[in-house]
């Protein structure tokens, strides 16, 4: 079996490390450009996953690396 991203573990990791950072949902926001949080809010609730591009710049204002962001199953 090949693995796969688990939505919710990289969710929660995600929102963890915006929270030691001291980083709003808005912060994000502004950070991608985003006009509404609606996509930051996808990730931290795990509707969605961010593109790789999102999670390199994601990565690196979290102050981590995009495998410790990403939890596989």
């Amino acid at each position: 079996m090949l693995p796969s991203i688990d939505a919710d573990a990289t969710a929660q990791r995600i929102d963890a490390r915006r929270i030691e950072n001291n980083l709003s949902v808005r912060d994000l926001q502004n950070v991608f450009g985003f006009s509404s949080p609606q996509a930051v809010y996808g990730w931290i609730r795990a509707r969605s996953v961010p593109s790789i591009d999102n999670l390199v710049v994601l990565a690196n204002v979290l102050h981590t690396t995009i495998d410790d962001l990403i939890v596989t199953q």
